[in-house]
């Protein structure tokens, strides 16, 4: 198997990507969709609310931290997680704008 050439990708492409790569779980999907729902930061919740073990979500927390789509503060012995604004809205913009390039055919397939 090859390596993956992203240079010969636009930045925009490779970093579409690597974020949707990085969400591209549904541990993933579910652990975002609990931030979100709290509205605020969350810090160790997420265990009693997925049914997980505290290794597997810390596990992908540390993957959607590196992808920059959360990010942790420290709170005495804990990290709280949040969503990244800056992320969330470049992700928002460039799922948006990758979807709109469909613009639907009758005479296709």
């Amino acid at each position: 198997m090859g390596l993956t050439k992203t240079e010969i990708f636009t930045q925009e492409q490779n970093q579409l990507a690597q974020l949707l790569k990085a969400m591209a779980h549904p541990a993933r999907i579910a652990i975002l969709q609990q931030i979100i729902s709290a509205n605020a930061c969350i810090c160790g919740d997420l265990v009693d609310e997925l049914g997980l073990a505290q290794a597997t979500i810390s596990q992908h927390l540390k993957e959607l931290k590196n992808a920059g789509i959360i990010q942790g503060t420290i709170e005495g012995v804990s990290v709280c997680y949040c969503i990244n604004p800056d992320t969330w809205k470049l992700l928002e913009s460039q799922i948006g704008d990758f979807l709109k390039l469909y613009k639907g055919s009758a005479n296709c397939c």
